[in-house]
């Protein structure tokens, strides 16, 4: 086989790989979502794998014990550096040495420092050819959020909006409202099934009493943890978003001020309440404003890779103006709601024209009566 037909060759299972990997996102965490694919000496898949759920066992592990002895021999496609580090299973790069595998294509060098070119020397050293670098546009977008995470030490930021076609999101007297129809609605929830967390303010919880799972008929099980900011724990105990704590977690961020007794309330419903730091700039104020960086270092610590935010008006600002949404998913009805209904971002006090637009357009489409529009961060 030519240089240039064994590349082609390469590209061509490495997006196999990366179709597994897409099958992990929003389940893996604490894990990067990892796809793996077993070409056996005859040219055939004979193994393919992706990380389980809540990240164990990995997608080479899955992938070589498909394959069993057809493995012998062949090559392995891996979305990211196999691990060469003992923690609750053995090293991947182990199980691919010890499985016979001659040549290993990877397309991420993983950026955890556990690994980050440890596993390719590993496999190196034992005589396996390893290719780097494959397809890495095309991986880059299924494993963006572990990689965020990585080298920013906290999640992607993904922000959902719906509003009015005048960008409103609610009526001005505060009455809950569908502005969606069914079939964004139901993107919606493909959206939860593909983060790992959700993070909504006390204020969505009073007004609109959401669960904030996926109730997509056999995507139940993807739905994300769940993230409350709520400083003075005025979440009532009743609240749906509670009623499932035992299934999916669910975590209240407070300030270390709050009642113990409300939090032994909240506690008892399965919630974990975890105390932050109030903001130091604008917590005289903004209410008790709970400080966001500390916030999301807390959730990357926790291996948060995708984070999406569903919350009203006064988060969205904050997260906005503290730069850190990365991606916006705006939803929008062409309901007019008027000049009186509460916006979905409150004044910014902008004294001019920021010179670079903050965010651009990357994709539209139409869902039904309703447009779904999604910016990213501009670079």
């Amino acid at each position: 086989m030519t240089n240039i037909s064994l590349k082609n060759a390469d590209k061509k299972w490495m997006s196999f790989a990366i179709s597994e990997a897409q099958k992990a996102v929003g389940r893996a965490a604490e894990n990067p979502p990892v796809g793996c694919v077993i070409i056996a000496t005859s040219g055939h898949i004979v193994g393919v794998g992706h990380t389980a759920r809540t990240g164990r066992p990995h997608a080479e592990t899955v992938a070589l014990a498909m394959a069993g002895d057809q493995a012998h021999g062949g090559t392995a496609y891996v979305t990211l550096e196999p691990c060469a580090h003992h923690g609750q299973t053995p090293p991947c790069a182990t199980a691919l040495i010890k499985a016979g595998i001659k040549r290993v294509v990877i397309s991420w060098q993983d950026p955890d420092k556990r690994v980050n070119g440890k596993g390719v020397a590993m496999l190196r050293n034992a005589g396996i050819e390893v290719v780097t670098d494959i397809a890495k546009d095309v991986a880059f977008t299924v494993m963006q959020g572990f990689l965020h995470r990585m080298t920013h030490k906290r999640p992607l930021v993904t922000m959902k909006t719906a509003t009015s076609l005048d960008g409103g999101i609610a009526l001005g007297d505060g009455r809950k409202v569908w502005l969606t129809a069914p079939p964004m609605r139901r993107y919606v929830h493909l959206l939860r099934s593909k983060s790992d967390a959700i993070l909504t303010g006390i204020g969505t919880i009073l007004a609109d009493d959401p669960e904030m799972t996926c109730r997509l008929p056999g995507l139940e099980a993807d739905s994300p943890s769940r993230f409350i900011l709520d400083s003075q724990l005025r979440c009532p105990p009743d609240a749906k978003i509670l009623q499932n704590s035992d299934d999916v977690q669910t975590v209240i961020f407070c300030a270390e001020t709050a009642s113990s007794e409300a939090r032994r309330a909240l506690e008892r419903t399965g919630a974990k309440i975890v105390p932050i730091a109030l903001d130091a700039v604008q917590k005289d104020v903004s209410h008790n404003s709970l400080d966001l960086s500390a916030v999301l270092r807390f959730l990357g610590d926790a291996g948060i890779n995708n984070l999406l935010v569903e919350a009203g008006s006064n988060i969205v600002t904050s997260i906005i103006t503290n730069d850190f949404v990365d991606f916006i998913h705006w939803t929008q009805s062409p309901h007019l709601l008027g000049s009186d209904a509460i916006p979905a971002i409150s004044p910014l006090k902008l004294v001019a024209l920021p010179e670079q637009t903050r965010y651009t357009e990357t994709h539209h489409q139409q869902i039904g009566r309703d447009r779904l529009t999604i910016l990213a961060k501009s670079c």
